[in-house]
């Protein structure tokens, strides 16, 4: 089927004196992992509440696979999950029974939960009641829920949180094959390295609006920050590092000479050339870094 899986026009949504919603617009190819970010409060839940069919907009319009989602639309529902930070589950039900379970709802066949169990990692773990899995497998079991019906689009908010980091890396690892399958993914996260990681575009929201929607690299490229190449203390003198190619700033302290230059290239050549290299280390501007420009650093209850 042709067209965008989500086209989002110029959504407004108002609770009492706060708008949570003002203006935002987007779309989602088909087969695209698209993220959403922003800081607490930025209006992330409200437009994807909206865009899923959960709440009525003030005004403004989605298509979702070519369809408006509100009012409820059940058409949609077979082709769309959705997989909540804080799932649900039957009590008292093994892995493999929750599965059952949600893909009874939608008539899918028993084969269907053991191939989502292999895909999430849990085939060992079938039998097991959900509330004896870890905190991961947990998750992964929520993911299993939100595709057992094998969804075109499926929705992810923040499906990571709390997770220890090797955790993480295992379900980065499960959403890329999502991915893979050709699902087009919706994403919300807090973490802004594993969205520059998995998303092919990202919109950053504050305040209701959207402030940026790119590809992580374009919109770092876009930010025109700074390369901090940074030498073990004692290396290099600070007006030695001063007077190398390319160099603006330098801070030296806390163990470490830190240059910031606009001309990495050249100023690792040159530290080569003084045979300067061992210790060194180069940090260039990410997503983290394009977020708090956008959106400030002050703290968000």
């Amino acid at each position: 089927m042709s067209g965008p899986a989500i086209e989002v026009d110029d959504l407004h949504k108002r609770y009492g004196d706060l708008q949570a919603v003002a203006g935002v617009s987007f779309t989602v190819e088909r087969g695209e992992f698209f993220g959403i970010l922003g800081p607490n409060g930025a209006g992330k839940t409200t437009t994807l509440e909206m865009v899923e069919g959960l709440r009525e907009p003030d005004s403004g319009s989605v298509r979702l696979l070519g369809e408006s989602p509100w009012p409820r639309n059940p058409r949609l529902l077979p082709r769309m999950g959705v997989q909540l930070q804080a799932s649900a589950f039957f009590e008292k039900l093994s892995a493999r029974e929750q599965l059952q379970t949600f893909g009874a709802l939608y008539g899918v066949p028993a084969r269907r939960v053991d191939e989502m169990l292999e895909l999430v990692g849990l085939s060992d773990k079938a039998s097991t009641r959900e509330d004896r899995l870890s905190g991961g497998q947990r998750q992964r079991l929520s993911i299993a829920c939100s595709l057992v019906h094998d969804p075109e689009l499926v929705f992810f908010d923040e499906p990571t949180a709390a997770l220890d980091p090797q955790a993480r890396r295992n379900l980065w690892d499960v959403l890329r094959e999502v991915q893979a399958r050709g699902t087009t993914v919706v994403y919300t996260t807090h973490y802004l390295d594993e969205a520059e990681i998995l998303c092919d575009r990202v919109a950053i929201m504050d305040a209701g609006t959207v402030l940026a929607l790119d590809t992580p690299a374009a919109l770092v490229r876009g930010l025109q920050a700074d390369t901090r190449v940074a030498l073990p203390a004692g290396l290099l003198s600070a007006s030695d590092a001063r007077a190398l190619p390319g160099v603006g700033r330098v801070q030296d302290g806390d163990g470490e000479l830190v240059m910031s230059t606009q001309e990495p290239a050249r100023l690792v050549q040159a530290l080569a050339e003084r045979d300067r290299l061992d210790g060194v280390s180069v940090r260039t501007a990410t997503l983290e870094d394009v977020f708090l420009h956008l959106t400030g650093r002050e703290y968000r209850a």
